[in-house]
Parts: C-alpha cells; structure tokens; sequence
C-alpha cells in the first residue's frame, strides 16, 4: 500500500541492535521517501531522542536489547514529545507485553517475523493520521478566522496493535445496533460547515478512543 504524499518529510528512528534486522528495515523505510536515523541499542536511541526531542516522527523499536529494553525507548520518547508514534517489535510475543506497550503510548506492537507488507500497512496507517490530524487543525485555524468559538481538541489516541486485537483473549466489540427505516431524503441543502466537518472528524478520533479503553481495561 503505498504512502500518501505529505507536505513534509518524516524522519524514522530505527532501533535494533541486529544488523540484518536494521538494514533490511532501513532499506525498506528508505524505500518508502522516509528518512532513517539508526541506533544500534537502546541507550543509543535514548542519547538521540535527548539531543533532538522533536527529530523523530515514527520510532521503530526492539522491546529486548541489552542496556536499555524497547519499553525504556517508549518512555523516554513519550517524555520528549508525546505526539511521535512509537512502534515496539518483538521476537518474544506476549499478550502482556502488547497491552504494556498500549498502556504506555505506544501506537502499535509487531511480532517478529512479520512481512514488510504489515509494515506497509502500518506506516500508512501512520500517514492517514497525521493527515487527518493536519486537516484538524487547519480547520479550526479556519473557524477561528470566522470569529466562531473553536470546539476542544480531540483527545490524543493510537490505534490498538493489531495483535492484541487478533487475540482470542479480549471480548469482541458488541454489534452496532440495527440501522433504522429509511427516510425519505430531505431536499438539497447548503453544503456542511467548517464546525461540521471538525465535528465529524473528532467523533471518529473519540471512538478509536473508546475501543482502545475497552480493550485494555477488560
């Protein structure tokens, strides 16, 4: 699936201390218009997160290194700039290990081995939100232009790691309930506003809020 075109570059802080693991991710990170920072462990990441806190967009992490795990990695990211998406990869899946990364900011948790395809996928995903994002606050600068009150930010939330929503452990979310009649359709109108737009957009945000708490608290 291929990346959507942004307005500006993002830079990847790859950590991982096997070399073959790196430079096959490297490549392919590179492949896909990313910039790539390497660390060969976590202590090393961590030194560059301190000495350029808002550098890195996406973090790509081992969780077991020696010196300092992937979770140490997580936390000292988060701590510097909450709004990069952090993602922990393992060799040593565990369901505790994925809700741990969840409850700690992480935005998604790759089992090794894993296709380039579910990193694809995820990087994507990544693109979409910070699009998404974007379009946000672009409209409220709009609103605000207007002279209109603007309405709260949306709460900050990561998507649940695809393997703990595969897992057979959590509940599946209840069905949506049944759609009602039809309604015979209302004559044209004037196009949505601004406030509308932002409107939509954050009930979207809230609800991958809500099944992420669901998720993590059962």
């Amino acid at each position: 699936m291929p990346l959507m075109p942004s307005e500006e570059s993002l830079e990847v802080l790859l950590v991982d201390d096997e070399l073959s693991t790196r430079e096959i991710l490297e490549q392919f990170c590179r492949s896909r218009n990313l910039v790539v920072t390497v660390a060969s462990d976590g202590r090393a990441a961590m030194t560059a997160l301190e000495r350029n806190p808002t550098r890195f967009t996406i973090i790509l992490t081992d969780i077991n290194m020696p010196g300092a795990d992937g979770f140490e990695v997580l936390k000292a990211a988060k701590s510097v700039n909450r709004e990069c998406y952090v993602v922990m990869i393992t060799g040593y899946a565990t369901l505790d290990s994925a809700l741990r990364a969840v409850r700690e900011g992480a935005y998604d948790y790759l089992a090794k081995p894993f296709s380039l395809g579910q990193l694809d996928v995820m990087l994507a995903r990544i693109k979409d939100r910070i699009g998404l994002e974007r379009e946000n606050r672009d409209l409220r600068r709009r609103l605000a232009g207007k002279g209109g009150a603007a309405p709260a930010p949306a709460p900050k939330s990561y998507a649940p790691p695809s393997s703990v929503l595969r897992s057979s452990v959590l509940p599946t979310p209840p069905a949506a309930p049944a759609a009602p009649a039809a309604k015979p359709p209302a004559p044209p109108g004037p196009a949505p506003d601004i406030a509308n737009r932002v409107g939509t957009m954050e009930d979207r945000l809230a609800r991958m809020e809500e099944l992420l708490r669901a998720a993590i608290t059962k």
